[in-house]
């Protein structure tokens, strides 16, 4: 699904260049679920920045499904992060005076696959919103949701264009410990069920636990990179 080579990005700070990546390859496979930690600094929200075409390597290589993104035009990058990635940020981004279904259906106003219909963007705004179990909420405005049920809301709207790499930087970061666990079962088990690649940004080891592999940043390099069984694979074991 996603391979890295020999990834460099730097950064120009008047006089100073910031080496933010410095020689970066590994592999992630199609259906992984992977962590990603480290101190700030470390270069793990540059990594996923790149990952998610929002930001091109200085130099390197990055493929995405066999395909070399590294230097598309932004016109094709727009494509791609339309078409194959969600993304979900630590801040929920809703809309305020928007329901949840409402905010579901934002991205497929946008899509290049074509205009959706407008029954057909309801529809498939309401499945996200199924998947991550939030079907009696989709009229409540998000001043009527708690903090983790914003979030599951932004998670259906990084799935309502059916992606396959699903993209979170600190998703968790703005919740409680309990709140947390909640958001990170619904991404085991979309991994579960649909079979998405997923990679969450974190700096909370606990978080970390959840998914199937763990890679440490420090420094712009990998100093770690663990496959371990996810030790917090339901909310039961969380103790939650």
């Amino acid at each position: 699904m996603i391979g890295v080579r020999s990834l460099e990005k730097e950064y120009h700070v008047g006089d100073h260049v910031v080496r933010a990546l410095r020689g970066v390859t590994l592999d992630i496979a199609a259906g992984e679920f992977v962590t990603v930690v480290g101190p700030s600094g470390s270069g793990k929200s540059t990594f996923m920045h790149i990952l998610g075409c929002l930001d091109r390597p200085t130099r390197g290589q990055y493929l995405l499904g066999g395909r070399d993104v590294s230097t598309l035009p932004h016109d094709e990058l727009a494509r791609v992060r339309n078409e194959t990635i969600g993304f979900v940020f630590q801040g929920f981004n809703l809309l305020a005076r928007t329901t949840a279904l409402e905010n579901v259906e934002l991205p497929l106003l946008y899509t290049r696959q074509g205009a959706v219909k407008a029954t057909e963007r309801r529809d498939r705004a309401r499945r996200a919103l199924a998947a991550v179990g939030l079907t009696d909420r989709e009229e409540h405005h998000p001043n009527q949701l708690s903090g983790g049920q914003q979030q599951r809301v932004a998670i259906a709207r990084a799935l309502v264009n059916q992606p396959s790499l699903l993209l979170a930087d600190e998703p968790t970061g703005n919740l409680d410990t309990t709140t947390s666990y909640e958001v990170m079962e619904v991404f085991a088990q979309l991994r579960a069920e649909r079979g998405l690649t997923i990679v969450v940004i974190t700096h909370e080891r606990d978080i970390a636990a959840w998914g199937t592999r763990t890679i440490d940043f420090k420094d712009g390099v990998v100093v770690q990179d663990l496959q371990h069984q996810p030790t917090m694979g339901t909310r039961a074991a969380a103790g939650v």
